[in-house]
């Protein structure tokens, strides 16, 4: 649930944003970066954050976490006319976001037994579509009336709560907050080295991955609204549809890699999934096909991310390092800061959404291409 909160703030942008974009005169492409400063946030931080914490453990800079994200909302709600200052609170939530993201597979990876270590990554996986679901859902209640600070007061309360919670399983012994231990011996430290380079493969994948991906999910309310002509609240009731099949196929994809499926052909055939919606997107309308493209792209997306969070639990074990997620979450953030930038920019320049259509068959194909040399590198003994 520390996961769902990081991934409710950051996808609690998305259903509001045709509201934003109308009601304090903001472009597309400043409204894109309201998701990318995540991304730029993410990038300076994913790697010192794993570092502090390999030497000092995790529970200050959880606290810290939650403290950047109730201040993020509490400035967000203050300043909503003033884009430079509505950006800043939003680079204060990134801060917090950041944390939360490297350290929800990390102590779902910590706390499983190896029987359940696949389903507990699974489990860590369903962050995003449980925060957009949340979000999600609070939308699609208030923004028939275009309440959008609903969204903002909702996260606020709940980062203090959530910092409650984790004081009082911290203080009752339930959640181990000390520092990853360090591996024993120089032998084990090199093998930890030699992994660590598939590691950067994998965050590699999650870069190509994650600039469809969170493109696909900024934009897709506003593609809605102004093509579809819905109304904020259906919008955000249809955007549902994929996010509530990404979060049961995440599940999907960790039952399977427990049963012993490999992880890498199994990443490849979900990104083929994505692959064929967006060399489809062109033929896709408001009717039957509609629908079957969101579920496809749910499927795909739902079973891609429990691969790739799988990785460092599949190749470290119970113990694996923070660099590891970091070195994850730098690929994941690098998708999120490319993927809505590059589609708001091609649409300023086209005027047409499925111009989409080519520009991530490419970087979705490249994926499964180098989802296919993952196979190979990882079926090669160290």
């Amino acid at each position: 649930m520390v996961g769902a909160l990081a991934g409710y703030h950051q996808f609690k942008v998305p259903p509001v944003l045709p509201i934003l974009l109308r009601s304090y005169g903001i472009d597309e492409t400043f409204g894109a970066s309201y998701m990318s400063i995540y991304a730029v946030v993410g990038l300076l931080l994913s790697g010192a954050i794993g570092a502090w914490q390999r030497d000092r453990g995790i529970a200050p800079y959880l606290f810290a976490g939650f403290g950047f994200l109730a201040a993020g909302n509490a400035l967000g709600l203050a300043a909503p006319n003033i884009p430079a200052l509505f950006l800043a609170s939003r680079g204060c939530e990134a801060i917090g976001f950041s944390i939360l993201a490297i350290n929800c597979p990390l102590l779902c990876a910590r706390h499983a037994s190896a029987s359940h270590r696949m389903i507990a990554v699974a489990i860590g996986a369903t962050w995003i579509p449980v925060g957009q679901l949340f979000a999600n859902l609070l939308g699609i209640v208030v923004l028939a009336d275009e309440n959008w600070q609903a969204l903002w007061w909702g996260g606020l309360g709940a980062s203090l709560a959530f910092a409650a919670l984790t004081w009082a399983l911290m203080r009752a012994g339930l959640v181990d907050l000390s520092a990853p231990r360090a591996p024993g011996g120089a032998g084990a430290a090199a093998a930890d080295r030699h992994l660590m380079r598939t590691v950067w493969l994998v965050a590699v994948l999650f870069c190509l991955w994650s600039i469809q991906m969170i493109a696909y999910l900024t934009w897709l309310p506003e593609v809605l609204v102004s093509v579809f002509a819905l109304t904020p609240d259906r919008a955000a009731l249809a955007y549902t549809i994929p996010v509530v099949t990404v979060l049961v196929f995440n599940l999907v994809g960790g039952a399977l890699l427990r049963r012993g499926v490999p992880v890498a052909p199994l990443l490849a055939a979900s990104l083929a999934l994505q692959l064929a919606v967006w060399l489809a997107l062109p033929y896709t309308g408001s009717d039957w096909t509609g629908i079957a493209s969101l579920v496809v792209f749910g499927i795909g997306a739902g079973v891609s991310p429990t691969c790739l969070f799988a990785m460092p639990s599949l190749l470290f074990g119970a113990n694996p390092p923070s660099g590891a997620f970091a070195a994850l979450m730098t690929g994941r953030n690098l998708g999120v800061l490319a993927g809505p930038l590059l589609l708001s920019a091609a649409f300023a320049l086209t005027g047409d959404w499925n111009v989409a259509s080519p520009m991530f068959a490419v970087s979705t194909g490249l994926a499964v291409a180098g989802a296919i040399a993952l196979h190979r590198l990882m079926r090669r003994p160290a």
